[in-house]
């Protein structure tokens, strides 16, 4: 078993260039730069809430707008993890967090079954110009979960902010993947013998 679990992944495109690192034995310590100031702080939730260390830094096509530029964060965040959970042995492999934000609150499930699939049951919400829309994090979510291999359920239980929202789900996330990477001992947790 590989104890250092760590991982970095480039990405270039003609719409984004982005480096990521991660040590999923960190302490929740980040240094985002994306040029996205909504999405660099729900990149530093889901790192301090997850206690994963995350260094990543991004340029994307923001004249054109950040579609590109999260939807491509999500896919590298994606990698990184995949790779840094290496073989996968010994770990929690669920995880389960409800996240109160004020008047929100997010239900987030996750299984590291390395079958991708997205269930986001998140109604769209209005809020302040300058923040992502619901359709934003389902596109980061959908991305990371297909290049992680994650199975992903997020679900609004109720909710009316909209930056309560991403940050309820970003954090929720974040509780949920650090239970589910917890290690508990040596072996693969799998009836099927793989993880793949």
């Amino acid at each position: 078993m590989d104890m250092e679990r760590k991982a970095d992944i480039e990405r270039k495109t003609k719409e984004t260039e982005i480096e990521i690192g991660l040590s999923l034995e960190g302490k929740g310590t980040s240094s985002i730069s994306t040029g996205d100031g909504f999405l660099d702080h729900m990149l530093d939730l889901f790192s301090r809430f997850s206690g994963i260390d995350v260094m990543l830094k991004a340029r994307g096509d923001l004249h054109v707008d950040s579609h590109h530029l999260v939807e491509d964060a999500g896919i590298c965040l994606g990698q990184a993890l995949k790779k840094a959970m290496g073989d996968k042995k010994g770990i929690r492999r669920f995880g389960f967090a409800s996240m109160p934000m004020d008047e929100t609150l997010v239900n987030t499930s996750l299984d590291i079954s390395g079958r991708p699939f997205l269930v986001f049951n998140v109604t769209f919400v209005k809020g302040r110009e300058g923040s992502f829309d619901t359709e934003d994090a389902r596109e980061f979510l959908r991305a990371l979960a297909t290049h992680s291999g994650i199975t992903l359920h997020v679900n609004l239980v109720y909710g009316e902010n909209l930056h309560h929202v991403n940050e309820a789900i970003f954090k929720s996330l974040g509780l949920a993947l650090r239970e589910a990477l917890r290690i508990e001992g040596s072996a693969l947790p799998s009836t099927k013998g793989v993880i793949d």
